[in-house]
């Protein structure tokens, strides 16, 4: 809940943010991220079974990464086949 809540004040913030820091606000989003990326991995490196369990946290990553790709394919699919049909006919 807190992420959820920090992300919509930093949506909030976003929209009212001045033009004329887009510069620095680009280049602060770029540290942050590296930063975030460089601590992933030092909290990932400092695990003692790594090597180990390397293999089982790609199949983990892979699985997280397709299944909600892959529904979400299918129900862009199926919305679309319906609703755009529905669009088509009632242009003709």
């Amino acid at each position: 809940m807190k992420i959820i809540l920090i992300m919509v004040l930093g949506v909030l913030i976003g929209h009212w943010f001045p033009e004329r820091h887009k510069k620095k606000n680009e280049l602060f989003q770029i540290i942050c991220t590296t930063l975030l990326i460089f601590s992933m991995g030092v909290m990932l490196g400092s695990r003692e079974n790594f090597l180990r369990d390397l293999s089982s946290l790609g199949v983990q990553s892979l699985l997280f990464c397709l299944i909600p790709a892959i529904f979400s394919l299918l129900l862009v699919y199926v919305l679309s086949r319906r609703y755009l049909e529905k669009h088509n006919k009632e242009e003709r």
